[in-house]
């Protein structure tokens, strides 16, 4: 399996955990980005959020070098929220090459995750070794 690099510097761009984002990055995602990313819409205050942000980050760590991994806190980022139609947190966007290609609403198990991921993106996880420790 070959993972994402640059083709400047030969540096991985799907790294192994979730990087927080601004509306603005959001919207570059939207508009001209070619490769998979994967974006939770959550606030600090949201309980679901806080209980789905460690499988969150095990999706990140399972998918590195193929999907790049996203969090937007929705207080600080309401605006760029709204043109996704973004009600309720938590949510998923998933684009591929640019667009939207799904959205989910609330929280998932890993046993749902992994699964949703793979059907979006066509991808499956990284073997077992390439997996940080828990």
């Amino acid at each position: 399996m070959l993972a994402a690099k640059c083709g400047a510097c030969g540096a991985k761009l799907a790294e192994k955990h979730p990087v927080a984002i601004t509306g603005v990055v959001l919207s570059q995602l939207a508009a001209r980005d070619g490769g998979r990313a994967l974006v939770d819409v959550w606030a600090p205050w949201c309980g679901p959020c806080r209980q789905f942000a460690p499988t969150f980050e095990d999706g990140a760590t399972a998918f590195a070098g193929q999907v790049r991994f996203f969090k937007i806190n929705a207080d600080e980022h309401a605006a760029a929220l709204q043109a996704d139609g973004i009600r309720g947190i938590p949510s998923l966007l998933a684009f591929r090459a640019g667009r939207l290609v799904a959205q989910q609403a609330g929280a998932m198990s890993p046993q749902q995750f992994i699964p949703w991921i793979r059907d979006v993106f066509g991808v499956s996880p990284a073997s077992n070794e390439n997996r940080s420790p828990k």
